[in-house]
């Protein structure tokens, strides 16, 4: 039996195919239309998992939408009521546009699904909807490799849900306990990323990772104020600090006034106020999450946990829920946001709807490593990269040149096999570096990634090796778990370097890898295997045998505000507009000087920036 689940309509619109219990495909719209976080119905996505499949649209069974848009026009409507007259005028603008895409959603969904697929079969007799959370609670537990554990999700919101507790055991999945719009974590961050000047839906990690260079000056203050923290975790919102109800705006005056000014103008420079701030939301969530986990582990007694929702991509606070021991092992869905929900939607009709039973193997989740887009045969890739100047080479071949190359200090474009599910690059779709340079960080962000230099690189580790190097002795494969750079490898910082604030702080080297460890020495790491991704195994473990180092840099292949690519098409026109100096796809191996001036882009402005 063929499942097809679908997100949609907000941000991040993806698809997933699951046979029975299985999943076979799943892959975001954004990176087939080339349009970040891409909101449009996922008919690329959907057209890629039946290929992949190799089934026509007659043989899907059942079709399953992430969220029920009924209950979503219920609570903006009645948030609306409840803050009246307040947003009147902003409800009035709106309205015509709920009525079309959330009251009469089903009849959109089943208008597109057509338009996509063809008429036949009615989709309408076909399709199911899932509750937003539980959805992301779906995608938490059921490829975990847990038979039971506590789940906790938390995000902006879905219908009225903002924070779910769920328990799951075998094939059951159960919510327990829930926390309410308007009082929500995810908007709470999102609220101070809107302030600190970034985009909401986007800019939060740029938060999170800006906070190392500040101090929590700002903590108490967002603890008396805007968030009732209880014991067990749960909070609310003073709601007359906020804007997100009824206006277009994440804050109001109020929180401007509290916090001494108007937000930061987008693009503006970063002071240290900015940098203070991040810090204090970040220490304010950890604390939250930390606080809400631990009652989880006490009230139900289960010593796993599993976690789904654009918070549980703070891999800063899931390596201190990791520390903190509460529970004993912690497994995160690499596509946390929106985009997995197309994945939990699914797994939750197989196995609540359908039934279907769950294979569970301790160590080995079911998500393949989050490859599960698309891959390229060598005709495809060299079709994608005709007019460059390249060379085909065999497997040892390819390995030894790329290693070479990055030993030498080249910046690396790496595409190889399938794409990845979720927002992280995982050595399918990666830029790669020497991270013992100093220099590399600075390097990629501004003339490749051209993105703010702040921003830190993630390093990719050989998984029998991470406990040498990291304080982490366990599996870290999606990067979303932060730990500490060993002792062994740190470099002790003089005097002079100690007193330095901020952003002045960033070319510091702090390890015998510096361009993967941030101010404060952490990193957020990646293991590496040879079961889950054999060639990108093959390449560390040559490095290493190259320099003693069994770590690479690892950050999207793409540039800011790009989808990470997905063809050979994608991969050439990137590392022909940025000062990449080679580009492996495949057995194909291209290096810049070879390059005929005509492909060269200026790449530098094509995309929004995120």
């Amino acid at each position: 039996m063929y499942i097809l689940g679908l997100s949609a309509y907000y941000h991040d619109s993806a698809a997933c195919l699951v046979k029975g219990n299985r999943i076979v495909a799943a892959a975001q719209e954004e990176r087939f239309t080339r349009k970040k976080h891409d909101s449009g119905f996922p008919a690329k996505a959907i057209a890629y998992c039946l290929s992949e499949a190799g089934i026509t649209p007659a043989q899907v069974d059942q079709v399953v939408f992430y969220d029920k848009p009924f209950l979503k026009f219920e609570r903006l409507l009645e948030t609306y009521l409840a803050f009246a007259p307040r947003g009147w005028s902003s409800f009035v603008t709106s309205l015509p546009v709920w009525v079309k895409e959330k009251l009469f959603q089903r009849r959109v969904i089943e208008q597109d699904l057509a338009e996509a697929l063809g008429d036949k079969p009615s989709w309408g007799d076909k399709l199911l909807f899932s509750e937003h959370h539980l959805s992301h609670a779906a995608s938490a537990f059921f490829p975990s490799p847990f038979e039971r554990a506590a789940v906790l999700t938390m995000d902006g919101v879905g219908e009225w849900t903002t924070t779910s507790l769920a328990l799951g055991n075998g094939n059951d999945l159960t919510i327990a306990r829930e926390i309410q719009f308007p009082h929500s974590l995810g908007l709470l961050y999102s609220a101070l990323t809107y302030y600190t000047g970034f985009k909401v839906n986007s800019g939060e990690y740029k938060v999170m990772g800006l906070a190392p260079y500040g101090e929590p000056r700002f903590a108490k203050l967002i603890r008396d104020h805007l968030i009732d923290v209880k014991e067990d975790g749960s909070f609310s919102l003073d709601m007359s600090y906020f804007n997100y109800c009824t206006g277009l705006t994440m804050t109001s005056d109020k929180f401007h006034d509290l916090f001494g000014g108007p937000p930061r103008q987008p693009e503006s420079e970063l002071t240290q106020r900015e940098m203070d701030l991040a810090a204090s939301i970040q220490a304010v969530v950890e604390d939250v999450v930390i606080k809400m986990a631990r009652s989880l582990a006490k009230e139900t007694g289960e010593r796993k946990l599993c976690l789904a929702g654009g918070v549980a991509l703070n891999c800063v606070a899931n390596g201190k829920l990791l520390r903190d021991g509460c529970f004993d092992d912690i497994w995160i869905q690499p596509a946390a946001g929106d985009a997995g929900g197309a994945l939990g939607a699914a797994l939750a009709v197989a196995h609540l709807h359908n039934k279907a039973s769950r294979v569970v193997v301790p160590g080995v989740d079911n998500m393949a490593g989050s490859y599960l887009g698309p891959a390229f045969g060598m005709p495809d890739i060299e079709a994608g990269l005709k007019g460059s100047v390249y060379t085909v080479l065999s497997d040892d071949e390819i390995i030894e040149a790329t290693a070479q190359a990055l030993a030498s200090g080249k910046a690396i474009g790496w595409m190889q096999g399938r794409m990845e599910f979720g927002p992280r690059s995982l050595g399918g779709r990666s830029i790669l570096a020497d991270p013992r340079s100093p220099h590399m960080q600075k390097q990629l962000n501004l003339k490749v990634k051209y993105r703010e230099s702040f921003r830190p690189f993630a390093p990719s580790v050989l998984r029998e090796e991470v406990a040498n190097w990291f304080e982490l002795d366990g599996d870290s494969p999606y990067m979303l778990l932060v730990a500490d750079v060993r002792e062994a490898h740190r470099r002790a910082m003089t005097d002079e370097e100690k007193a330095l604030f901020g952003i002045d702080k960033l070319n510091v080297p702090r390890s015998s890898i510096p361009s993967v460890t941030h101010v404060d020495y952490s990193a957020r790491i990646q293991t590496v295997t040879a079961a889950t991704n054999p060639r990108y195994h093959a390449l560390i473990k040559r490095f290493q045998e190259l320099t003693g180092c069994p770590v690479l840099v690892n950050t999207s292949f793409n540039v800011r505000g790009e989808p990470i690519v997905c063809t050979a098409q994608d991969a050439l026109r990137c590392f022909m507009g940025t000062e990449l100096d080679v580009l492996v796809v495949g057995n194909a191996i291209l290096r810049k000087e070879d390059q005929p001036e005509s492909l060269r882009e200026n790449y530098q402005d094509l995309y929004e920036l995120d």
